[in-house]
This record gives structure tokens, C-alpha cells and sequence, in this order.
């Protein structure tokens, strides 16, 4: 870690020490005063350093490794990430699914659920005729209390015809799909493509105009190879990165 860069702790605060630690991290990349690349200290080090146990700044650790903050391999010194949360689009997880997973906190506010007539790329994604019509979900999703994608979902009527008289507010659709609708889901079609934020995406997600964003295009199916839900989702460029692994066919 560059030298005049120190953490502290807070003994007489009420936030955890770890939480602290995670904190300080956050702002000194945000800040560039830490740079991708950069070596950081070791867990053994900060605690000395500190004054407290190592199991705080374990978990501190775990979380910032979580965020694409900090880069840890097995027997190598840690070191500074970019701050992109690599999305591995291989492996089919709901979004609040993959946040807890990397112990981070999910949660969603719904803009806005209207019935729409399907236009033709999503009557062909869900397979439905030409004047079918659908419901148009719209989500802004957060991490952490931050804003980081724009998210609008299409779902058939005919499959989910009540799904106006339920409260969204919260929930994750993937858990919604396999307990209350009993569509247990199998794999995903995803298209993954660079775009720019829109004055709307830009105030909604509380970045710049023109700020760099991921849009991916995805269908998802269920156990009976039924489209259920054609979506398009804008995420923040600077707090994600896709990730996929290709082998090579013998």
C-alpha cells in the first residue's frame, strides 16, 4: 500500500471494525488514492497495524474480494481490483442470488408494472403471437444501497395472470417463478453488449451522462423448455464486468 496511505479504526463507533476497514478501502479507490494493480497489505499486517484480532479483518477481506475491490490469490499478496463485481453469465443466478453470494446485499425498487402489447422481439424471445399481450417490469436494482442497473422484465400473461395483485417490492422473480408459479428454471439465452447512459439511466443510476454501461439481452426457460421472461438490463460499467470461461471442443 502506498506509503502515507493508513487505515483507522473507530474504537468508541457503533459500525463494526470490519465494516470500517471495508469503508476506507471503498473511498481510497474511489478516490484513486488506492490503483488497480497496486499490492496491499496482508490481513497479518493491518491487524498489527490496527491493534485488533485478524478475524475482523478476514472479514473484511471476504467482502472487499466480493466487490472486485481487492484480488487474493493462495499464497500471494493481495492486491487492489477495479472495483467491477465479474458477473459470470455461465452460471444462471438471479441478481439477489449473486449478490448474497458474494456478501453483498441486494434489494430493488419497482418503477413501474403495466400490461403492454409484446412488440416483436419480445413476442419472438417468449414465443407468443403477434397481439399477445404482456407485463412490462420495471426495476431499478441497488447493492449495498447503490443504485447499479436498470432492469425491465417481459412475462406472458397467460403464465403469470396475477402477478399485477402481488407486491413486488423486494422480491426476486427467480424465487417468485419456482415457489409460486412452480416454473423451475433450467438455462438462459444471453446477449452481452457495450452501451452509453441516457440522461434517464444516467439520474437513475447516479452516474454521468454518456458514462460507460454493460447491456445484456437475456431469455430465460424453465425445466419444460418454456419461455418465461424476455429481459434488458443496463449495469453499471465501472461496478461490473462479464465473465466467461470457453474450453476449447476435442
Amino acid at each position: 500500500m502506498k506509503r502515507g496511505i493508513t487505515l483507522h479504526i473507530d474504537r468508541d463507533g457503533f459500525v463494526p471494525y470490519y465494516q470500517q476497514i471495508v469503508d476506507q478501502v471503498r473511498a481510497l479507490v474511489k478516490t484513486a488514492a488506492l490503483t488497480e494493480g497496486e499490492v496491499f497489505q496482508s490481513e497479518g499486517e493491518i491487524a498489527r497495524t490496527l491493534g485488533i484480532s485478524k478475524m475482523p479483518v478476514r472479514q473484511a477481506f471476504l467482502k472487499l474480494r466480493s466487490e472486485g475491490l481487492l484480488i487474493i490469490e493462495k499464497g500471494r499478496r493481495p492486491v487492489v481490483g477495479s472495483s467491477r463485481v465479474p458477473w459470470n453469465f455461465q452460471e444462471l443466478r438471479g441478481f439477489s442470488e449473486e449478490m448474497r453470494r458474494r456478501g453483498l446485499v441486494p434489494s430493488a425498487r419497482v418503477l413501474a408494472l403495466k400490461r403492454i402489447t409484446a412488440d416483436a422481439e419480445v413476442s419472438q424471445a417468449l414465443h407468443l403471437r403477434a397481439d399477445e399481450a404482456v407485463f412490462a417490469l420495471h426495476r431499478l436494482r441497488y447493492v449495498d444501497d447503490e443504485p447499479v442497473a436498470l432492469v425491465t422484465s417481459f412475462l406472458p400473461i397467460a403464465l403469470f395472470p396475477d402477478l399485477d395483485q402481488r407486491d413486488l417490492q423486494g422480491v426476486s422473480l427467480y424465487r417468485l417463478f419456482e415457489t409460486v408459479y412452480h416454473r423451475k428454471l433450467n438455462w438462459a439465452e444471453e446477449e452481452i453488449g457495450a452501451t452509453t447512459a441516457t440522461e434517464d439511466q444516467a439520474r437513475m443510476l447516479g452516474t454521468a451522462l454518456g458514462s460507460a454501461l454493460l447491456y445484456v439481452r437475456e431469455t430465460t426457460y424453465d425445466l419444460k423448455r418454456t419461455a418465461i421472461e424476455h429481459s434488458h438490463s443496463f449495469l453499471r460499467a465501472d461496478r461490473y464486468k462479464a465473465t466467461v470461461v470457453s474450453v476449447r471442443k476435442r
